[in-house]
């Protein structure tokens, strides 16, 4: 009698979320035609993304000269101690937002492109691709929504990082986690819109594999940190969240198909 596989854990879920981007990268193997094409929008607002956090890096010491005039007659410990941290947190802050907006304008602007990406994919797994009632306008809401929220998660990083110590580290980490879910939540959002599952439906999914996407977003953020990273990830980004939603659809732990309704 052959009985259905275990659950992996939250561990091994956040590893296949990551495993599903690895096999994003897989298709510039297969489709490398295909994947080539969204290399055009994620280079264009890469140049632009980089060239203001450049720009921020170096004006970065005025700037927090600006912001702590209060410290001017503390000892030069103390002062340098709060600007550093102040510097971490704003520069920090930055690259989070960065981040995101990269995402939210890069699926905006390449839109068509990475529509071709998403096709070739669902044909790859095995069906033509559902079809999706995306459109522009609603590419523009989810691109403005997801800055949004990235600037919520920018401002909560920039506000750990100000904490003495370990605001640093422990607020690249609540960074790497926040923007994780956010990017896991936009990559995966046309797979699931065009299946007809709206906002409820996909928060409910998120909610029931929530380290594996967690994982898939995570790789995700650290690819993008990498320089020149983001061109070369966000194609593969794509592919894998398309696989990624495919395989949680098509395959679930009960052995059926999943709905939108969650039935």
């Amino acid at each position: 009698m052959t009985g259905s596989a275990p659950s992996p854990g939250p561990v091994g879920s956040f590893f296949r979320g990551v495993g599903d981007l690895a096999r994003g990268f897989g298709y510039w193997r297969t489709l490398p035609r295909t994947m080539a094409l969204g290399l055009i929008p994620a280079g264009i607002v890469g140049l632009v993304l980089l060239a203001g956090i450049v720009t921020l890096a170096v004006f970065l010491t005025d700037i927090v000269d600006a912001l702590t005039p209060f410290a001017a007659g503390w000892s030069e410990l103390a002062a340098s101690v709060v600007r550093i941290a102040i510097g971490v947190a704003i520069l920090g802050g930055a690259v989070v937002l960065a981040v995101v907006s990269f995402t939210a304008l890069t699926l905006l602007v390449g839109d068509p492109f990475y529509e071709k990406i998403w096709r070739a994919v669902e044909r790859d797994l095995g069906d033509a691709a559902p079809e999706s009632e995306y459109g522009f306008w609603r590419s523009v809401g989810d691109a403005v929504g997801l800055v949004l929220r990235g600037m919520v998660a920018a401002l909560t990083a920039a506000v750990i990082g100000l904490i003495p110590v370990v605001g640093g580290p422990l607020g690249a980490v609540t960074a790497a986690f926040l923007t994780g879910w956010l990017l896991a939540d936009e990559l995966t959002s046309r797979a699931l819109t065009a299946r007809g599952w709206d906002a409820a439906a996909r928060r409910r999914l998120r909610r029931a594999h929530r380290a594996r996407f967690l994982g898939f977003g995570v790789a995700t953020q650290l690819c993008f940190l990498v320089p020149l990273g983001a061109v070369f990830a966000m194609p593969a980004a794509v592919a894998g969240s398309t696989r990624l939603v495919r395989t949680l659809l098509d395959t679930p732990a009960r052995g059926r198909a999943v709905s939108p309704d969650g039935s």
